[in-house]
């Protein structure tokens, strides 16, 4: 009898501390609602990346500044990919959003600070490991 109220008390605290996910689509929409689009721009294929798709677009709302892939987005896998922001295609000087969430399908980056997207005109996917560029996009203003 012990064992079952255990069983069944480890079941329901189990069950009851599953986190709900928000699918990427909904927070694509919620970077995207009632926010402006200011820039855009199409991934191109850098000298490691393969079979890249997609289009990196930055959002802003109340002053704070999201980019966005959309879910056409797709690259090769790599070991150790991140997400900028740089001055050039391959960067030297970048803003790190992270690591790249997935290697296909719509994803989102906030910007923490302020950035002067004039200087910082291309999303980047690279790999930090090997210093390698898989895919750049140009974000031309809108």
């Amino acid at each position: 009898m012990k064992t079952i109220i255990t069983f069944i008390f480890v079941s329901l605290l189990l069950v009851s501390c599953i986190r709900e996910s928000t699918a990427t689509e909904d927070l694509m929409e919620m970077a995207r609602e009632n926010a402006m689009l200011k820039y855009s721009g199409n991934f191109m294929q850098g000298p490691y990346g393969n079979n890249v798709n997609g289009k990196a677009e930055i959002y802003e709302k109340d002053g704070t500044f999201t980019l966005v892939f959309n879910d056409a987005f797709t690259v090769s896998n790599g070991p150790d990919l991140y997400v900028y922001v740089s001055k050039e295609q391959q960067p030297a000087q970048f803003i790190s959003l992270g690591k790249l969430k997935s290697v296909n399908g719509g994803q989102t980056y906030t910007f923490t600070s302020t950035v002067n997207f004039d200087d910082y005109k291309y999303a980047v996917v690279h790999c930090q490991q090997y210093n390698h560029l898989f895919s750049h996009a140009l974000l031309e203003k809108k």
